[in-house]
């Protein structure tokens, strides 16, 4: 039975949309971008969601379908690939985090952080990007032939610990500007008193976040 990556997919898209809406302000001539940058929040979400998936791979997806692969690889070349291919994820992740830190160094440094700003950002916009291709091309194929049903779930349980009570915001953040009838077919899989609480409470309250200003 294949893996449901779902939501997967799902959070990759809000990725590739907030670094769309990142690249936007940045490149804004009828305000300073620094300021718009560094009061949005926007801005905030997207490290703490990203920095919530990321971390949550790198305790249960990486490590365990590297173990996996490790114990029949036995000379086999295609489990060979497989794992590079894991080390080559870790290691994506890994150019990621230095990349918002010096984002939000340039935003601190009122002086020569704005010349530094666009050059960041289209960093942060390619290298991103250009991981979550690498992920969903071949990565993800991967995932599906090496874990079990378990170990997937074990790493979506994992995820949404890490969102935790924060999840007022993340539902209707990672759902934000999903075609209706796309948004109803994620909803409908979700529990009740979630949909109750997305549609009663949650969206309304994302909304007036104004998440970009």
């Amino acid at each position: 039975m294949a893996l449901d990556m779902t939501m997967m997919y799902l959070f990759h898209d809000a990725l590739g949309r907030e670094l769309q809406r990142i690249t936007k302000v940045t490149a804004r001539t009828d305000d300073d971008p620094a300021h718009v940058l560094r009061t949005a929040v926007g801005w905030e979400l997207f490290k703490r969601y990203l920095t919530v998936h990321h971390t949550a791979e790198d305790a249960l997806v990486w490590p365990v379908a590297t173990a996996v692969l490790t114990e029949r690889a036995d000379g086999d070349v295609a489990d060979s690939d497989g794992l590079a291919l894991l080390a080559a994820m870790e290691a994506e992740h890994a150019g990621i985090d230095p990349l918002l830190d010096a984002i939000d160094a340039a935003l601190a440094d009122r002086d020569t952080g704005p010349a530094r700003l666009g050059e960041l950002t289209d960093a942060l916009y390619t290298g991103l990007s250009a991981h979550l291709r690498h992920e969903e091309r071949e990565t993800l194929a991967l995932l599906d032939a090496t874990l079990t049903q378990e170990q997937w779930g074990r790493f979506g349980a994992e995820h949404a610990r890490r969102v935790g009570d924060d999840a007022r915001r993340y539902l209707p953040w990672i759902l934000d500007g999903l075609a209706p009838d796309r948004a109803a077919r994620i909803l409908a899989g979700m529990p009740e008193p979630i949909r109750a609480a997305y549609h009663d409470e949650w969206k309304v309250e994302f909304e007036r976040l104004r998440l970009w200003g």
